[in-house]
């Protein structure tokens, strides 16, 4: 699985005008399932990103977790993180997993991130035309790919 975090300030998801998900500070995280890719494997990222230290201590040091700072977790499916650009000027999604199996790891990860992670998560809507806003807080904006098993 592939995913692009953003360390935010605030966030929110639009869908035909109307807010679907939202956040104050926290993490954006855009996620794309890949073909043969796992639930193991997004139990995997999502432990990374509930753990990955990107936030400020008292020193300004990048040493806290989203679950440190009790940040809010706003969770959008993106299959166009499987681009491949090498074949020319027009991308292509081959590396992507079906939609029908997409839905289902994100689902999943989804249902996984509000049982382990007591505040907020929010929710883009699947395979919709969203409009996503965001103040990126740094900027920080770290790529995670979480890779099968062996």
């Amino acid at each position: 699985m592939y995913s692009l975090l953003q360390r935010v300030r605030s966030a929110r998801v639009e869908v035909a005008g109307q807010v679907v998900g939202q956040i104050g500070p926290g993490l954006l995280v855009l996620v794309c399932a890949e073909q043969g890719d796992t639930a193991q494997q997004a139990d995997r990222l999502l432990a990374k990103v509930l753990k990955l230290r990107i936030f400020a201590d008292a020193d300004g040091k990048m040493n806290r977790s989203v679950q440190d700072v009790g940040g809010g977790l706003l969770l959008v499916s993106q299959f166009t993180l499987a681009a491949d650009t090498s074949g020319g000027n027009r991308p292509s999604f081959t590396q992507a997993a079906s939609p029908q199996e997409g839905q289902r790891l994100y689902d999943y990860l989804v249902q996984q991130a509000r049982a382990a992670h007591p505040q907020e998560v929010a929710t883009g809507e699947f395979a919709a035309d969203m409009q996503v806003h965001l103040v990126n807080d740094g900027p920080v904006t770290i790529p995670l790919r979480v890779a099968p098993p062996g």
